[in-house]
């Protein structure tokens, strides 16, 4: 598989509800995660197997409310085993019901069909913000 059908197949899987554990399947056993942030954010920090990627979603989307979510991917570009997408993101906490909306960016690394790294820059004020008693 080609760099592009390998992120392309992560965004169709998250985006068409897969279970988190399916969808970490299209990262490498060993992978290089980083969403940097807010220690108050439950779901940032590092990551380095594909049982924790399964668990970062399981995370995430306890602390989200799904059927609120906006994404909105702008553009994503590709080089080599590198893609790079640029969007948007709304989400609602669902501890407070509070909205936040941020541009993102996401850096893949792809070998051998599978992500071995990636890294989420997103507003992480914003984030911790939204879940701030």
């Amino acid at each position: 598989m080609t760099t592009r059908e390998v992120v392309e197949r992560f965004f169709g899987l998250l985006g068409g509800g897969a279970a988190p554990e399916e969808i970490a399947m299209v990262f490498a056993e060993d992978v290089d995660w980083d969403v940097p942030g807010s220690p108050a954010v439950p779901w940032v920090g590092r990551r380095s197997t594909r049982a924790e990627v399964a668990d970062y979603l399981r995370v995430l989307g306890a602390n989200i409310v799904p059927e609120e979510n906006v994404d909105e991917v702008e553009a994503i570009l590709y080089d080599g085993d590198d893609a790079v997408m640029v969007g948007r993101f709304g989400r609602v906490a669902r501890s407070t019901g509070r909205r936040y909306d941020m541009a993102v960016a996401m850096h893949f690394r792809v070998r051998d069909d599978q992500i071995v790294k990636l890294r989420l820059f997103e507003d992480s004020f914003k984030v911790a913000n939204a879940y701030a008693d």
